[in-house]
């Protein structure tokens, strides 16, 4: 990430991490993003960032939790669309057929593991064929590799279809809300 990019993300999300001084000065809304933007590339555990930051084990948990949900809250709206409509699916149909020579095709999709350690009381939900703990990130994308879609966070144990079905997109896709009338 440049700083540029830091900078536009920090004046995206910024001005909703900042917290009021109450009984000593609060870290920072620019210390916050860089911390958890740390933690998520380098997947360093949080002990770890504990002693980089000089801050308290739930200090570190409590600011990447809030963090992402801030990222996530201000960032979604604005790369993600809320809704496509018939020429939209129209559209990335077309760039299928002409950039990649994939009739017919509406959208590339894919699952990621993410691996984490086991939480407490969790079972086997987690427990993934790779003999680890997960969690999934799914997507969609067009063919230009632009994200159409997202679901984060299924059980490790759980297949892509399963997901897809069980998603936001999967259930108005079987209800027929997903305005793709064209390829009927």
């Amino acid at each position: 990430m440049s700083t540029t990019q830091l900078e536009e993300l920090l004046a995206i999300v910024g001005p909703h991490m900042e917290k009021q001084y109450v009984v000593r000065e609060p870290i920072g809304a620019a210390e916050r993003l860089t911390l958890t933007l740390r933690f998520l590339a380098a997947g360093d555990s949080m002990s770890s960032m504990m002693y980089q930051y000089l801050i308290g084990l739930t200090t570190v948990s409590n600011i990447i939790a809030t963090t992402c949900k801030t990222i996530w809250e201000h960032l979604c709206p604005l790369v993600l669309p809320p809704r496509l409509f018939e020429d939209d699916w129209r559209r990335i149909a077309e760039d299928f057929e002409d950039i990649w020579d994939f009739p017919h095709c509406i959208g590339a999709i894919d699952g990621k593991h993410v691996t984490i350690q086991c939480p407490d009381n969790a079972g086997s939900n987690f427990y993934n064929y790779k003999h680890s703990h997960s969690i999934v990130l799914l997507a969609i994308c067009d063919a230009n590799y632009v994200f159409r879609f997202v679901d984060i966070g299924a059980y490790g144990r759980r297949s892509d279809g399963g997901i897809f079905r069980e998603s936001r997109m999967g259930q108005q896709l079987d209800a027929g809300k997903m305005n793709v009338y064209f390829l009927q």
